[in-house]
């Protein structure tokens, strides 16, 4: 018998195949950009072509971490593969700042000692070309990342279209030295495109690294929490303690639930699980949700609308909405203590 066979899902197809997609273009537009250094001789250009590098090697990396984030959940990662993405965006950005560093070097050094640049049309005209290619494919990685929740395509679009903003000022540089024989700001230009990199490939470290260690994502929280409220029933009373673990584009979430406290385990497990069912299927990704069952206490009877309720101490008043603070509070509102 041979080996079986993976199937992967359409979504982590796509991104597979857009992972492909751009390693192939960021090796020929690599190509492209070296060339028209050899043709210039321009600092600015070269500063193109050294991201370009970074491009391809992201590429490279961004490919393999979407290959092993599709596997699904097994006895060594029981909460999947997708945290693998993370990674991939964490070095992607640290190549690109370490791409602006060397930039810096090397411009700083043409600024002390200018050389000369040549064959300015043949370079202007190869580098708006690759430009325009980056900016399409960009567009894409960065479209097909947020429909697919997938953190590598959306660092690997950023960083293409932070290539194609920086082909825009290099373009912009060589024709204003071409019209203006001004040559020092040729590496001038090459010093704003690093430390436009350096920022850029900072920023994409810092997100992917707070989302590593899942730090607390409070505009995710606020979708949760119109969530919960969009689907809360008579039963589910109140929810605190809530938590987000991402791993890719599948999320685990931890909650504390407050159920009626006559409510026996049968029918707890069950209401709880349509309950969690109704939130999955309106909240924007992938998920599950695993809710620890607080009794009520009989102190949550003026905000709990259970019709027939056998401890029911105080007279319904209506629901109270949900803040923020209460959502993720790991303790009960002070007042219902």
């Amino acid at each position: 018998m041979g080996e079986p066979t993976i199937s992967l899902p359409p979504t982590e197809s796509k991104k597979i195949m857009a992972g492909i997609l751009y390693v192939t273009v960021s090796a020929f537009l690599l190509g492209l950009k070296f060339w028209a250094y050899r043709l210039t001789g321009s600092q600015a250009v070269f500063s193109d072509a050294m991201e370009s590098i970074v491009n391809v090697l992201a590429a490279s990396l961004s490919l393999g971490m979407l290959f092993i984030s599709s596997k699904p959940a097994d006895s060594d990662h029981p909460y999947g593969h997708g945290k693998f993405e993370f990674f991939s965006a964490i070095f992607e950005g640290g190549l690109i700042a370490f791409a602006a560093a060397m930039i810096l070097v090397e411009s700083v050094q043409a600024l002390v000692e200018p050389t000369p640049i040549r064959h300015l049309d043949n370079g202007i005209f190869i580098i708006a070309f690759t430009g325009v290619a980056n900016l399409l494919l960009g567009t894409y990685l960065l479209l097909l990342g947020k429909r697919g929740h997938s953190p590598s395509l959306m660092a690997s679009g950023k960083h293409v279209i932070a290539d194609f903003i920086t082909t825009a000022a290099v373009v912009v540089g060589l024709v204003v030295v071409k019209f203006t024989n001004l040559f020092w700001l040729d590496p001038v230009i090459a010093i704003a495109v690093a430390i436009h990199l350096g920022y850029t490939g900072m920023r994409v470290a810092w997100e992917s690294m707070g989302a590593l260690v899942d730090r607390e994502d409070k505009s995710l929280l606020t979708v949760l929490q119109k969530t919960f409220t969009d689907n809360w029933f008579p039963g589910i009373i109140r929810i605190h303690h809530t938590r987000i673990m991402r791993s890719g584009n599948y999320h685990h979430i931890d909650a504390h639930v407050i159920l009626p406290e006559f409510w026996d385990v049968k029918t707890a497990h069950a209401e709880t699980n349509k309950f969690e069912k109704k939130v999955i299927d309106q909240y924007p990704h992938e998920g599950e949700i695993h809710f620890h069952m607080d009794p009520c206490r009989r102190a949550y009877c003026a905000v709990c609308d259970v019709a027939e309720c056998p401890v029911r101490q105080e007279k319904f008043s209506g629901r109270k909405p949900h803040t923020f603070d209460e959502l993720v509070s790991p303790t009960e509102p002070p007042e219902f203590k």
